[in-house]
Formats: C-alpha cells, structure tokens, sequence
C-alpha cells in the first residue's frame, strides 16, 4: 500500500545550520518518532532501528537509511527500508528542499513516498494514512525545535 505525505516546516536557523542537521544522526534520532538508534555506517548511509505502534500492532523496525542526491545546502532525498518481523515492512523516502526565508530562517518542504506491507497494511489505509502523517509531522516539528532552539 502506496502514500505520499506533504509538508512544510519554517526553522528558526539559517539554510547552513539546517543542512548540516539534516546530515547529523544525532539530531535525526532525537528528532525521529520511537528511534531507538541511528549509526552512521557510511557519510550516506545509516542504520537505524525504529520502534512504532500503528493501531493495535506495536513493531520494531530495523532497516538502513540512505542520502542520495545531496546537493549541499539545498536539498536531499532520503530513501529508508525497514523490517518489522511478523509485522510486515516499511520503505520509502523523501525529497527535502530547502529555502533560505531571510538569513535567519529556513523553509523545509519534504514530499514523502511510503510503502507498506505485511500484517500493518491489513491495518486499513485510513489508519496507515493518518499514522503516517501524524510521524511525519512529528519528525518535522521536532527537528524545527531542535534545529531552531524554539
């Protein structure tokens, strides 16, 4: 089952300090929702294990996550691939642009595509959909916090 979530983010911080936390694991699992750790194996590649309950059934993911595409400081795409065991498999990715917006903020805009399979799409795509945008939406308030110092 196939979603693409929408959003965008203004952060308090100028389009360098963003980038540079959008490339630093430590800001991306305090900024990830249930992520329990994220190493970088690799300058583009990290592991990362995710721990999500979507409706009745909670899972541990893990799976690899990639950059690709940088172009420094504008954008990315961040493609991840997770395993949930019995639960099923998540995959997707997100492009991730940024905007200077004056030189002390930022605009992150991210179009996110997302495929899920196993016993989480029995779910029901309404469930899955809403689940889906509310992490999303958590990741990208998180990460403004943080990045901003709101």
């Amino acid at each position: 089952m196939a979603l693409v979530i929408e959003g965008e983010e203004k952060i308090a911080a100028p389009i360098a300090v963003v980038w540079q936390a959008l490339n630093d694991p430590a800001v991306l699992k305090e900024s990830i929702p249930g992520c329990e750790s994220l190493e970088m194996t690799s300058p583009t590649e990290m592991a990362a294990k995710v721990v999500l309950k979507i409706g009745p059934i909670k899972a541990t993911f893990t799976g690899e996550v990639t950059l690709k595409n940088l172009k420094p400081p504008h954008s990315y795409t961040i493609v991840g691939e997770g395993k949930g065991g019995i639960a099923g498999f998540a995959k997707g990715g997100a492009d991730v642009t940024l905007t200077e917006d004056g030189p002390d903020a930022t605009i992150l805009k991210y179009e996110a595509k997302a495929d899920v399979g196993g016993k989480i799409a029995q779910l029901g795509s309404r469930l899955i959909t809403s689940t889906s945008k509310k992490l999303a939406g958590q990741f990208f308030s998180t990460f403004g916090e943080k990045v901003g110092g709101a």
